[in-house]
């Protein structure tokens, strides 16, 4: 209990100073979005799961071309793309519905920063698992049996903006190892933890390895 209240307080606080310190970068990212591509500044991105299971909307800047999402699922000219998509455990490394400023955003993480809302909101947490697509658990635990144990333990915490296989390789790990690692993570539940994790994530983002 003092852990989570703990937890709590400092992802309050943290969200609530980091909104204001990237203050220009989220302006400037929202206008090269706009003057770069046709469509709104936020992706319009399906539901995640989080906590207990509970889908939500994780807020992000839009880094692909309009429908991006609906696209890969139901046009045909996609689905070629769709089955790669699931076979390499639901990453691309070569996405041709990324647009130019989404590909930088996405390198260095920039694409994630409005989801310091969703701290606010509850919803979410600084350090803390990714948050999963629902058919992405569905494909990938059905592929990785051995995982679906797992599950009870990642969705007993919050999904956060970044943490402990964020830091470690990001896209480079499978499923099956990055759901493990996800699971030692939430059964750790250490603010020691959180804090080293936070300490690697700046190196994360300005180099940008591991990401798609």
């Amino acid at each position: 209990m003092r852990y989570e209240i703990l937890k709590r307080s400092i992802d309050i606080v943290g969200a609530s100073i980091l909104l204001v310190l990237f203050s220009p970068i989220i302006l400037g990212t929202a206008i090269a979005i706009k003057l770069n591509s046709k469509g709104p500044v936020f992706a319009d991105t399906p539901k995640r799961v989080g906590k207990n299971g509970k889908l939500f909307y994780p807020y992000k800047f839009r880094s692909m071309i309009l429908n991006a999402h609906i696209l890969l699922r139901e046009d045909p000219r996609f689905k070629k793309l769709y089955e790669e998509y699931k076979k390499s455990s639901f990453k691309l490394h070569e996405d041709p519905r990324v647009t130019k400023v989404g590909k930088f955003i996405r390198k260095h993480s920039i694409d994630e920063i409005p989801q310091l809302l969703n701290v606010l909101k509850g919803e979410m947490s600084i350090v803390g698992p990714r948050p999963y697509y629902p058919d992405e658990l569905e494909e990938q635990t059905a592929k990785y049996p051995q995982t679906k144990k797992l599950l009870k333990d990642v969705v007993s915490v919050r999904p956060g903006i970044t943490g402990y296989w964020q830091v470690t390789g990001r896209s480079e790990v499978n499923f099956d190892k990055r759901i493990e690692m996800d699971a030692y993570y939430a059964r750790k539940k250490s603010i020691i933890f959180d804090i080293l994790v936070m300490l690697r994530t700046p190196w994360a983002m300005v180099s940008g390895k591991g990401a798609v």
